[in-house]
C-alpha cells in the first residue's frame, strides 16, 4: 500500500506526566508525611511499553494524545530520544495526563491517575491510518470502547493484538476474545476471573477462566513468583529473579515490552508447531521476567526501563557466561 509506514510494534494508549515522590510508608486517610524531592518522570503505560520495546530494538510508533500544557512536548520529546515515532500523538485541548505516584521504602508504589487527554483517544484517531505493525500494545489508560475498537482494527489488519489489562477493571468477552495475548498481574487476573490468586496453582486456575471466556494466551505476572504462560496447548512458568527492590513503577511495562520483542523474533509466532510454540513462549516469559526485573532495580517509570544490551549481560551474568 502506498504510504504505507511500517514498524514492529504500534501502540495505541496512555502517555503521563509522573509525579513521583518517596516516602517511608503509604499515608494513612488524614495523615501528614514527609517525603523527598519531586520528581516529574515520564510515564503512562502505553508510552512506557512504547519505550520498554524500543529498548529492546524495535520499531515503534505512538498513538495518543497529550494536552498543551508543558507536560505535552515534554513527553514527546522523551519518547523521541529513545526513537519512538510520535506522528500519531495528537495534542488535544484537555490536560496532559498525570500519575500522582508514592513509592515507600520497600519500593512499592501507590497511584493516582489524572487521564486528562488520554481520556480523548477515540477510534477516529487511528482507524484510517496508514499503519502496518507486527504487534499492537494495548493498555486500559484509554476509554474502553476506544480499546476494544483497537483490538478489533488491529485484527482485521493481521496485527498480533497484545493487551496489558491495566488499570484493573472487568472487561468484556468482546475485548478478551479479539487479543491474541493478554498479560494481567495477580490483582487484574482476580478481578477479571473472580479467581483469588495467591499461587501458581490458583493462578493456572484463574486464567483458565480466562481461556474459557475467549482468551488465547494468558501470561500472568507473579512478581516474587515468576511468571505463568497458560494456553489451551500448554502451561509453563518462569522463576522469578532475586534482586533488590528500589521501585517497581513499569516493571509490569518493562515485562511487556520484553515479551513482546521477543515474539517479533518469529516470523509468525501464532502458527507454529506445538514444540516451536512452547519454546518461543517460554524463551519469551524468560526474557520478559528479566527485563522487569532490571526495571524494578531502578528508580521512576521511563528511566528505568533495560536496553536490550542490559537485559542480555544481566542474563547472561546469571548464566555465569
Amino acid at each position: 500500500m502506498p504510504g504505507t509506514l511500517k514498524y514492529d510494534v504500534l501502540v495505541i494508549g496512555s502517555l503521563n506526566a509522573d509525579l513521583v515522590v518517596r516516602a517511608p510508608h503509604f499515608p494513612k486517610p488524614g495523615e501528614t508525611i514527609s517525603g523527598d524531592d519531586l520528581h516529574i518522570i515520564p510515564g503512562g503505560k502505553g508510552a512506557n511499553q512504547a519505550v520498554a520495546a524500543a529498548r529492546q530494538g524495535a520499531s515503534v510508533a505512538m498513538l495518543g494524545r497529550v494536552g498543551k500544557d508543558s507536560f505535552g512536548p515534554f513527553l514527546l520529546d522523551s519518547l523521541k530520544s529513545d526513537s519512538v515515532d510520535v506522528t500519531n500523538v495528537l495534542v488535544d485541548d484537555s490536560a496532559t495526563g498525570t500519575a500522582i505516584i508514592v513509592v515507600d521504602a520497600n519500593g512499592q508504589n501507590s497511584i493516582v491517575l489524572s487521564a486528562g487527554a488520554n481520556g480523548k483517544v477515540t477510534s477516529k484517531d487511528f482507524e484510517a491510518l496508514k499503519i502496518e505493525a507486527k504487534i499492537l500494545l494495548l493498555q486500559l489508560e484509554i476509554p474502553l470502547k476506544t480499546v476494544i475498537h483497537a483490538a478489533k482494527w488491529g485484527k482485521q489488519k493481521g496485527m498480533i493484538v497484545i493487551l496489558n489489562p491495566a488499570p484493573a477493571r472487568e472487561l468484556p468477552d468482546e475485548l478478551i476474545a479479539n487479543v491474541d495475548y493478554i498479560l494481567p498481574n495477580q490483582t487484574e487476573l482476580n478481578l477479571l476471573s473472580g479467581v483469588p490468586v495467591t499461587d501458581i496453582t490458583s493462578a493456572e486456575t484463574a486464567a483458565r477462566g480466562l481461556l474459557a471466556r475467549g482468551a488465547k494466551n494468558v501470561v500472568v505476572t507473579l512478581g516474587e513468583k515468576g511468571a505463568l504462560f497458560v494456553s489451551n496447548k500448554q502451561v509453563l512458568q518462569a522463576a522469578a529473579h532475586k534482586i533488590e527492590v528500589v521501585d517497581t513503577t513499569a516493571a509490569g511495562d518493562a515485562f511487556i515490552g520484553g515479551f513482546a520483542s521477543k515474539l517479533l523474533e518469529s516470523d509468525s509466532s501464532l502458527s507454529k508447531t506445538k514444540q516451536q510454540a512452547a519454546s518461543l513462549h517460554i524463551n519469551a516469559v524468560k526474557y520478559a521476567n528479566a527485563c522487569g526485573a532490571l526495571a524494578a532495580t531502578k528508580f521512576g517509570a521511563q528511566p528505568s526501563l533495560p536496553t536490550k544490551e542490559e537485559v542480555e549481560h544481566y542474563i547472561g551474568a546469571q548464566r555465569g557466561d
